[in-house]
């Protein structure tokens, strides 16, 4: 409310010469002051001597009032210096308290907008790591499945040079077979060649004997 009241164009207008105003009031108000305390001064120093010399009633009542008018200006000029004073200070403070709940709101506007941007970016920075979570997790299952199939074709591949290597494990056995049969074979004949040759040696050596007797 103040706030508003203050807003009004007339003051905004009247800022300029405020303060030139305001001193020139207080100034107005002291000069008052001090001349109303001269005024009562004076006319307490005549009212006692005239009371002292026993003048003529019209006289001394003409006193009386100049100093009842004496005394009234000075209450006056006194008691509107004091609240012009207490005037200046209020409104002061309600300048002061105008600003600071200005201050104050545009501060909660801004904690709140804040506070509101803080939330939208903490929702998509959600989104972004879920979004990134599905990436990598469909990255990974596609690397997986990379690798699976990576690992089946290698596995084939052993498995084929398993086969192979088994095939010829296989025909070596064969072969060795067939030599070891081969081998004992030529054993055998090689047996019956030594039979044959000894037989023939034990056999020439009897003929030889009896051809000399």
């Amino acid at each position: 409310r103040w706030q508003k009241i203050f807003m009004i164009p007339l003051w905004s207008k009247m800022a300029v010469f405020w303060n030139k105003m305001f001193l020139t009031i207080i100034v107005l108000l002291i000069v008052l002051f001090l001349d109303a305390v001269r005024e009562v001064k004076k006319y307490s120093a005549v009212h006692v001597n005239e009371k002292a010399a026993n003048v003529n009633t019209n006289a001394f009542d003409h006193i009386q009032m100049k100093l009842f008018r004496s005394q009234r200006n000075l209450y006056l000029s006194g008691f509107s210096l004091f609240l012009w004073l207490v005037l200046r200070r209020t409104v002061t403070l309600l300048t002061q308290l105008a600003k600071g709940m200005a201050s104050h709101a545009a501060l909660e506007t801004q904690v709140n907008d804040a506070t509101e941007a803080a939330k939208k970016y903490m929702a998509e920075n959600e989104r972004l790591q879920e979004a990134l979570s599905e990436k990598g997790s469909s990255k990974k299952k596609e690397s997986a499945e990379a690798t699976d199939e990576k690992l089946k074709k290698e596995v084939e591949h052993l498995k084929a040079e398993l086969q192979k290597t088994s095939n010829a494990l296989h025909k070596a056995n064969n072969e060795v077979t067939a030599v070891k049969k081969q081998s004992e074979g030529l054993k055998r004949e090689y047996d019956n060649l030594m039979k044959e040759y000894e037989w023939l040696q034990v056999g020439g050596s009897g003929s030889l004997h009896e051809h000399n007797v």
